[in-house]
């Protein structure tokens, strides 16, 4: 009797705990989240925060400004200029005052590229003028109560880009033909030097450029290095790569030796220097200040004069003050000039072509000249310069401990040039009846 009521009593907690233990057991899936509204609120917070940046031109914010874009006029002045934008005669003067220390307004040149920031109202009164002296630096006059001016930089973009040319006159006008910048050109000489002449071309030489272009606001303003090079004359291929050798650049062929070579430092092998180069120099026989472009061995006369490199000799003759006087032509680059000697070497005449070391002259005092002394002078691109001062690259090959290195750069090199083309040319065939027909080659690439 005492069991059944025990049982009677514990009946209904265990059907609920039976209940409960069911229920929890049951999975329940909660609902999926809103993805499509949560995506639209990232898109609406995207495209305020993007509305909220501001549009900085020169570094000022010009949501809420005009921008006027002009160029400066021949005998235009910036009262002239700031005068139409309602820029008081006070606030140019103080302007101009304070300006002195940063950019003198005074050298503001015609052509130059300047910029107003001008209020959105009917008055269109001037906030900001900037001026570019440069394509790249600008100077910022801000025209606000605190009148203050100071200078800044566009930002330098350098690019890597190709060019592929076949030369019908010059390599200047194939590159100017072709849309790249013509001053490739004299990059591509100093490169060449001292294997090809590049300003004596013949046509069918093509060439093919791997460079770096230096853009600022999108616009070409120049070019860096030549990062690879491919000349081709007839069967002979001319190869050249920029390559970094533990600090010191240099350009190399597919062997690894320098496409430079050593000049010598001084024609004669003894002597004493006993003038420089200078832009005044008491002149020792006329007693009067003169320019001295060379620099003066005193030498024993009869002392050998050599060529201090390879080259072509372009004058061999007397010339009045410099007595007898030798000029050889080394390169497109380079050309140096011996004066007042005694004779000439063996053989010594325009057009005779010289290696470096050999006898061009012997020391003399022809010309206007106090004693036996060599006057030697060197021309860079045309213009003379100190042959002292003057740093010539090594020719120094690769080293073997770069060899490798060296070899898999330039040689991946040469796969990027071997996969540039050659522009498409046209010949054009007249027959016996003057009929004209145009003859596409393609493109060439052999």
């Amino acid at each position: 009797m005492y069991l059944w009521k025990v049982a009677a009593l514990l009946f209904p907690a265990l059907g609920v705990l039976a209940i409960y233990y069911s229920v929890s057991n049951i999975a329940i899936t909660p609902p999926e989240p809103e993805v499509l509204a949560d995506t639209t609120i990232q898109v609406q917070v995207a495209k305020q925060a993007e509305k909220a940046k501001p549009t900085l031109l020169y570094g000022i914010e010009i949501d809420s400004l005009k921008v006027v874009e002009a160029t400066v006029q021949p005998n235009q002045f910036l009262s002239q200029i700031l005068r139409k934008y309602n820029v008081s005669y006070g606030t140019i003067d103080r302007l101009a005052k304070r300006s002195r220390s940063v950019f003198d307004v005074r050298k503001i040149r015609k052509n130059r590229n300047y910029t107003l920031l001008c209020s959105e109202d009917s008055a269109t009164t001037a906030q900001y003028f900037i001026y570019e002296p440069s394509n790249l630096e600008y100077v910022v006059f801000d025209l606000t109560d605190s009148v203050d001016i100071y200078k800044g930089q566009h930002k330098i973009d350098t690019l890597i880009k190709d060019f592929t040319g076949i030369i019908d006159y010059s390599i200047y006008q194939t590159l100017q033909d072709g849309g790249a910048m013509p001053e490739l050109a004299s990059t591509m000489a100093e490169i060449y030097a001292w294997q090809l002449d590049l300003f004596k071309v013949q046509k069918g030489d093509r060439f093919k450029l791997i460079y770096e272009e230096i853009q600022i606001r999108g616009e070409a303003v120049g070019v860096g290095r030549i990062k690879a090079a491919h000349f081709e004359r007839s069967d002979e291929d001319y190869y050249a790569f920029y390559y970094d050798q533990q600090g010191k650049e240099e350009y190399f062929d597919e062997k690894g030796n320098s496409l430079r070579k050593d000049i010598l430092k001084a024609p004669l092998r003894s002597s004493r220097i006993s003038s420089r180069f200078s832009h005044s120099r008491q002149h020792p026989v006329l007693k009067v200040p003169r320019p001295h472009y060379g620099i003066d061995y005193a030498a024993p006369k009869g002392t050998p004069v050599r060529a201090v490199g390879d080259g072509v000799v372009t004058k061999a003759n007397y010339s009045g003050g410099a007595g007898h006087f030798v000029k050889i032509r080394h390169n497109g680059t380079y050309t140096t000039g011996y004066m007042h000697l005694s004779k000439y070497g063996k053989d010594i005449r325009p057009g005779k072509r010289v290696q470096q070391g050999d006898i061009i002259g012997y020391v003399g005092s022809t010309g206007i000249s106090t004693g036996p002394h060599l006057d030697y002078r060197i021309w860079k691109n045309g213009k003379l310069v100190d042959a002292l001062s003057l740093e010539m690259p090594s020719s120094e090959p690769i080293r073997d401990e770069h060899r490798q290195e060296y070899t898999e750069y330039m040689e991946g090199m040469i796969d990027q040039l071997n996969q540039l083309s050659y522009p498409k040319r046209q010949f054009i065939l007249a027959s016996a009846k003057n009929n004209v027909q145009v003859v596409d080659l393609g493109e060439q690439n052999m």
